[in-house]
């Protein structure tokens, strides 16, 4: 089924019927192009899209991007060719609609001159300020200023909030991280090798101007691109060529991100730059308390982006908070549901949301948004879209132990445990949640899963007495002893229907070295466990000495249906998407359960819906 049903029992006014009375009275004007100086010296690249035939100043929509504000096009493109893949869908949508759209290229990229020293750097931050400084004094302005995008561009409208300035009133971090060492590259404290490797791979693309390995890109690939899109004083490409030139000098996010093995690492070069600096929580206390924030995201959406956009809901203390949580992966190209009917692109109409948000605390309309509930998310296999005042949704919890011949269990039972042998062969392909964070067209996920689990130690229920919904993030205690240092546990929560079909429900990750847990920072507010993945709370594991490994799974809503199975399938490796841990040596695990040693899983069930039995 399509991810825009049941939207009217969970809105008051549904985004569809927002935008079909909103009015779309002006015209888009060819983008004005030029460089703003920063105060170093560096000079930035900018697009502006006005409404044209608008009475007077208007509220603008900043976009900063690293992957180009606009391609410069081959002579004979054809007429429709988007020389704007990024940020042309802002162009079209809020322009039209009375808004100014202004694109950035940020430093060391696109156009601009200078070079990234970092990813997400604080140098960008400062731009960020200084951009919104010659937006409010431009004759078309009316002083208020909005920030969207997806992923790093989402990212950036935090990072424009934080810098404090009074024009910010509203952001829309659409598919970004809050802490970009846990929800991005270090999930559970385990390096996501292959994505750092990718992403490298399409920033030297742009960056350097290697037209020739974008088609490797399903969003780069049209063969009309060459190269970014000179500004207007720039008529023979001297100055985009100059700038290019010094995109050489930036960073690898290989080499980076190892820089960075504990969350609080430092470069050896500079003591005050850990990852906290290129993370939107850390600056979250300078963000005014007048911001609104609409923080969106999808179930598959990476490996810790929904939790980026919870934790942000759940930090910030500004009033004007709302989320927005769907059955989407990366950026909201595909409905990831696999009940979603033969339509696999996603049909919900997300910016008609994210327009009505911005009428409402940018233009100050009567949109009745503040008579929605501040949380709308949608349940997979029910189909259907809840609403709710607060995250997690209420629910009761359901706990289920590990128990004797590879069961899940109401009661503890008796003490037992259960050897496994890591396989570093073991990985979960190529359909998985991770592949859109690399720029890869995936459009099917997890349709090869059932199987997968054979090579794992499983745990399944007996088949449920009702139908349960699932909404939030399970929590997972293991009980367990390695004979090995170090050891990573990926855990996966399945769905057995009664053909004995297996279906990915979600997963959860930690490495056993940052087993501690630790108090929770006001700012970096989660659901379940908190550590600090600092090297002081660093723990090596004592060879057959039992530990207890508690962590929180990815958040997710799923209707588990009446005589379906839950299954626990526990393993140590992801060959695919992370690395070996501890290197070359494949450690043998034993799972505690039972007595002293109760392994669980704790799932929020919504209320009154059934019950589990033995």
């Amino acid at each position: 089924m399509s991810d825009i049903n049941g939207l009217e029992k969970a809105w008051r006014i549904a985004p569809a019927a927002y935008l079909a009375r909103r009015d779309k009275a002006f015209q888009i004007t060819l983008p004005t192009s030029l460089y703003v100086t920063m105060r170093d010296g560096v000079r930035l690249a900018v697009d502006t899209y006005l409404p044209g035939g608008a009475p007077g100043r208007v509220p603008a929509i900043a976009i900063f991007t690293p992957y180009y504000r606009r391609f410069k096009l081959a002579e004979g493109a054809p007429g429709g060719t988007e020389p704007s893949p990024n940020a042309g869908k802002y162009r079209d949508f809020f322009v039209p609609r009375g808004y100014a759209v202004i694109v950035v290229d940020v430093r060391g990229t696109g156009a601009s001159f200078g070079t990234r020293d970092s990813f997400r750097s604080p140098l960008e931050r400062d731009d960020y300020r200084e951009i919104v400084d010659w937006i409010v004094k431009q004759t078309w302005s009316d002083g208020r200023v909005g920030a969207t995008g997806v992923s790093y561009v989402g990212a950036a409208a935090d990072f424009v909030a934080s810098t404090g300035h009074p024009a910010i009133k509203a952001i829309a971090p659409l598919f970004s991280v809050w802490d970009t060492w846990g929800d991005h590259y270090y999930p559970g404290g385990l390096l996501l090798n292959r994505l750092a490797e990718n992403y490298d791979q399409l920033m030297v693309a742009l960056d350097h101007d290697r037209r020739e390995l974008l088609p490797k890109f399903a969003y780069f690939k049209d063969p009309h691109f060459r190269g970014p899109q000179p500004v207007d004083e720039d008529r023979d490409g001297a100055l985009v060529k100059a700038a290019v030139a010094e995109h050489l000098g930036n960073f690898h996010m290989p080499d980076f991100i190892h820089e960075f093995p504990f969350k609080d690492s430092a470069l050896p070069y500079d003591a005050n730059f850990t990852s906290a600096s290129f993370s939107p929580y850390h600056y979250a206390k300078t963000v005014r308390p007048d911001v609104a924030v609409y923080s969106i995201s999808g179930w598959m959406d990476g490996v810790g982006y929904t939790n980026g956009a919870i934790s942000r809901f759940l930090s910030l203390p500004n009033p004007k908070r709302h989320l927005l949580l769907g059955p989407w992966d990366h950026g909201a190209r595909m409905n990831v549901s696999p009940f979603r009917g033969p339509e696999p692109a996603a049909q919900f109409p997300l910016l008609a949301e994210v327009l009505r948000f911005f009428d409402h605390y940018l233009m100050g309309r009567d949109t009745g948004l503040d008579r929605e509930s501040p949380v709308h998310y949608f349940t997979m296999q029910e189909e259907s879209w809840r609403e709710a005042a607060g995250w997690p949704p209420p629910a009761s919890t359901v706990t289920l132990h590990l128990a004797a011949n590879g069961k899940l269990a109401v009661g503890a039972g008796e003490a037992g445990r259960d050897q496994y042998k890591a396989d570093f062969s073991l990985g979960t392909g190529a359909n998985t949640r991770y592949g859109r964070l690399a720029a890869f067209d995936v459009r099917d996920y997890y349709t090869d899963w059932s199987g997968r689990d054979g090579r794992m130690l499983c745990f399944t229920s007996q088949p449920l007495d009702a139908d349960r919904q699932l909404a939030g993030h399970a929590v997972l205690t293991l009980h367990m002893s390695a004979d090995q240092p170090d050891a990573a546990i990926h855990a996966y929560l399945e769905d057995i229907d009664p053909e004995g079909r297996a279906w990915y429900v979600t997963e959860g990750m930690l490495r056993a070295l940052h087993r501690k847990e630790s108090a929770m920072p006001e700012l970096h507010k989660v659901v379940g466990p908190f550590r600090s993945f600092a090297r002081k709370d660093a723990q090596a594991l004592t060879p057959g000495e039992p530990v207890v490994m508690r962590f929180a799974l990815l958040p997710t809503s799923w209707r588990f249906k009446a005589g379906h199975c839950l299954r626990l399938a526990l393993t140590c490796a992801d060959t695919d998407n992370f690395g070996q841990t501890p290197h070359g040596k494949p450690p043998t695990i034993q799972v505690l359960r039972g007595g002293n040693h109760a392994s669980m899983i704790e799932l929020p069930m919504m209320p009154g819906d059934g019950a589990v039995r033995n």
